[in-house]
This record gives C-alpha cells, sequence and structure tokens, in this order.
C-alpha cells in the first residue's frame, strides 16, 4: 500500500489560518499528476507549530476529501509518548492508513526508551511507520532496535531520513524484505529503491508531483537509466528547495504556481531573494514555469 510518491504535504495558510480550501485543491492537484498517497502533518506541514486541534483538522480534512483514492500516513509524532498516542489514536478515528512517528526529539531516549515509546504507539492499533530523523531528533535508532520493532504486527516501515545508503540492506536484515522502507531524503532516493527501498516521502513533490511520481514510477520497475535521467531534471530543485528549510521552499515554489501563498509560521520566516530566484530557476529547469 505504502509506495511510489508520497509528498509530505505542506499545510498552508491564509492570513494566518489554516486553508483548507486551498488543502483540497492541493490534494486533487496531486492525484491528477500521479502522486501515490499523501503525508499530512510532518514537519513539512508545521506540525510544531499548529495547535492540536488544528492538526487534527488537517489530518480529518485531507482524509475525507482524498475519500480512498490514494492511503494516508497521517503525522502523529512527539517527543511525548502520551501526545503520541493521542495524535495516533485521532489518526486512527479519522480513518488514516497509518500514523508516521517521529524518534522522539531533545529528550534523547536510549533504544530501550525507543522501544517502549513506539510499542505505546503501535498498541493503538494503527499501522506505524517510524520516522528516523537524528538530524533532528539527535537520536537514531539502530537496525537492531527496528528489528525489534518490526515484530509489533502494528510497526510496518520507516521513512528513513539518515542519508545513509546502508541502512536499507541492514534494516532489511533485521526487520526482513516486507518491511516497507521509504526514503526521507529526496536527494538519494534512486539510490534508496535501488539497495531495497519502495518509495519516498517527498518535500519536493509539493512542487513537482509529476515528475517524482514518473521517477519513483521508474525506480518501481526497475528502469534506473530512465530514473537517472529524471534524477538530474530534478536535482537542481531537490538542491535549491533546502537552501532553508524545505517547508519554505516548498511554499514558495507551490506560489510560483499558483496554488498556496508562501505563508508560513514563525519561527520560519520568507526565504531570502537569493533562495527564491534559485528555486524559481531550478523550477524553469525542469520545466515547470
Amino acid at each position: 500500500m505504502f509506495k511510489g510518491s508520497l509528498p509530505a504535504l505542506i499545510t498552508p495558510f491564509q492570513n494566518g489560518q489554516v486553508d483548507l480550501a486551498a488543502l483540497k485543491k492541493l490534494v486533487d492537484w496531486h492525484l491528477d499528476n500521479g502522486t501515490h498517497g499523501f503525508v499530512p502533518v510532518g514537519t513539512t506541514g508545521e506540525s510544531p507549530t499548529l495547535s492540536h486541534s488544528e492538526h487534527d483538522l488537517v489530518v480529518q480534512t485531507v482524509i475525507d476529501h482524498t475519500a480512498g483514492r490514494a492511503p494516508i500516513i497521517a503525522g502523529a509524532g512527539s517527543n511525548n509518548t502520551s501526545e503520541t498516542v493521542r495524535l495516533v489514536q485521532a489518526a486512527k478515528d479519522a480513518g488514516a492508513n497509518a500514523a508516521l512517528v517521529v524518534t522522539p526529539y531533545y529528550n534523547k531516549p536510549t533504544q530501550r526508551g525507543l522501544i517502549a515509546h513506539f510499542t505505546a504507539a503501535a498498541d493503538c492499533s494503527l499501522p506505524i511507520i517510524i520516522y528516523n530523523i537524528p538530524g533532528r531528533s539527535v537520536v537514531d535508532m539502530s537496525p537492531e532496535t527496528m528489528g525489534e520493532l518490526a515484530k509489533h504486527e502494528m510497526i510496518v516501515g520507516v521513512k528513513d531520513a539518515t542519508g545513509d545508503l546502508s541502512r536499507v540492506p541492514l534494516t532489511r536484515m533485521t526487520c526482513g524484505t516486507d518491511f516497507v522502507q521509504l526514503s526521507g531524503e529526496d536527494a538519494t532516493a534512486l539510490g534508496f529503491n535501488a539497495h531495497g527501498g519502495v518509495g519516498c516521502i517527498s518535500v519536493t513533490a509539493n512542487v513537482a508531483p509529476k515528475l517524482c511520481a514518473d521517477f519513483q514510477n521508474a525506480t518501481l520497475r526497475g528502469d534506473y537509466a530512465t530514473a537517472l535521467e529524471q534524477l538530474d531534471v530534478l536535482m537542481p530543485l531537490h538542491k535549491a528547495i533546502f537552501m532553508e528549510p524545505g517547508t519554505c521552499g516548498a511554499k514558495y515554489g507551490m506560489s510560483l504556481l499558483g496554488l498556496c501563498t508562501e505563508e508560513v509560521r514563525s519561527p520560519l520566516v520568507e526565504l531570502s531573494q537569493e533562495t527564491k530566484d534559485a528555486i524559481k530557476s531550478a523550477m524553469e529547469f525542469a520545466g515547470l514555469l
């Protein structure tokens, strides 16, 4: 169920409020362009600055408007286990197909602490995708710990944002070949799938859904020559979007397409002109403008 191009969906704002009309239009636009599924209210969806009621509203809106046309992995992460459980339960009640649960940030739990945290989330009986991103959470889940968690029937996969392509075969060793491995890094998504991954939870797909979906389709059918040509087109955009926080880059690119405003919530701020120029140039190179 979980494979291909899965945008880490932005949360559009208008005058400080969540823009639900724009959000629904984004869902339709993505599906028309081949997107395989959605990941709302993750980091790119600005979950750190959404209220709990806004968080739940965005998840419910995406699920309701998608209406079964694609799977939904709802962001449900926190560094507080009880809050994570609440978010996972809310995602389950809303009808999500899975929850994306990040390794607890700032607390720096041990591997035993990670097992306790993710087991509590999985006991809600909604499939869990582990989000391993040591660059943000400052804790790295080892392949051995992931293998232990994979024994739980509700822990079904990982969004791997380590940037370490050797993790894919190591995780296959500890978790088995049916464990869903999704890249959390656009720039290395080709190598990730070549090593055994099946998709990417992508920031760039917010701006270039068709290109990202076509790229993922090529890797999934084993056509890496075509995928490499597509990566050459996408790489300048991957690079430009992440010159500053990816949320800001994605929203600016989408604003150029008339899909939403570039508005973000503090402490994120408007992009510098240099970054805007780089994103616009990369979009023109990719044939998006």
